[in-house]
């Protein structure tokens, strides 16, 4: 049987690790040829390689998605390894977690560039390559944007912006056959997030979610896979929270 995104190509960022190699594995697993994109290329080639020892075809890009150029470049390879883009997944992503009155200019200018200017230029490359008409723009956002946190302030209003950004652009794509989607997810056990929470917070977030877990990336790479495929082909301009739950628990 053909997979969800056969004949399809990709193009994922921030995909040497974590949720964006998930995402980019699963996406070649269902038949899309795909570009990892990663700050640091020789991690991206990496993935790609091990993608194309299983079978698949993909190719590693490097790029700092905060800068539009090198977005637009790398776009413009992957059409031309390819011959074409028909999904578009912004995941890159650079975080710190502290509080408001730590927060220095550095760290808002880092963190904005890659987690919003980054989704910004992503779908601006992206519906540039789709101009023919058809397509899926995935963002990756999270539940942050809709929940408080100490701690989060940055990375919860980035969030947060990311969902602004998926409904205006979708409407502004939609006429041209292009669906632009957000998946929200809570907690993610990636190495990241395993380096930085301890162990004791780790528990506690698997018990203050209703399903009893935090998410793998395979759940929140499966989210992205549906909405970047054809059974998806109505939904546009939605933000899906893949969150086991959590946004509706109340917590003491």
């Amino acid at each position: 049987m053909a997979g969800e995104l056969e004949g399809k190509v990709a193009l994922v960022t921030g995909a040497s690790r974590g949720l964006g190699r998930a995402i980019a594995e699963l996406f070649s697993a269902e038949g899309a040829a795909v570009a990892v994109l990663d700050l640091k290329q020789h991690w991206a080639q990496a993935v790609a390689g091990g993608i194309v020892a299983a079978g698949g075809r993909a190719i590693g890009l490097g790029a700092d998605v905060s800068d539009r150029g090198a977005v637009q470049a790398a776009v413009a390879e992957t059409v031309a390894a390819f011959g074409a883009l028909d999904v578009m997944v912004n995941n890159a992503m650079w975080n710190r977690y502290e509080p408001i009155a730590d927060i220095a200019p550095d760290t808002l200018a880092r963190m904005a560039g890659v987690g919003f200017d980054g989704v910004v230029w992503g779908i601006q490359a992206a519906a540039d390559a789709m101009a023919g008409g058809g397509g899926a723009i995935v963002n990756i956002g999270s539940m942050a944007g809709r929940l408080g946190s100490p701690n989060s302030l940055l990375y919860a209003g980035i969030k947060a912006g990311v969902d602004g950004l998926t409904r205006a652009a979708s409407v502004e794509l939609g006429p041209r056959g292009i669906r632009v989607n957000t998946v929200a997810p809570t907690t993610v056990a990636t190495e990241g997030v395993k380096a930085i929470l301890s162990p004791e917070t780790l528990s506690r977030r698997v018990t203050q979610h209703p399903l009893g877990r935090i998410a793998e990336t395979g759940d929140i790479a499966q989210a992205a896979l549906w909405l970047a495929s054809d059974r998806a082909g109505f939904v546009t301009g939605q933000s899906l929270a893949v969150d086991g739950g959590i946004g509706h628990a109340f917590m003491p």
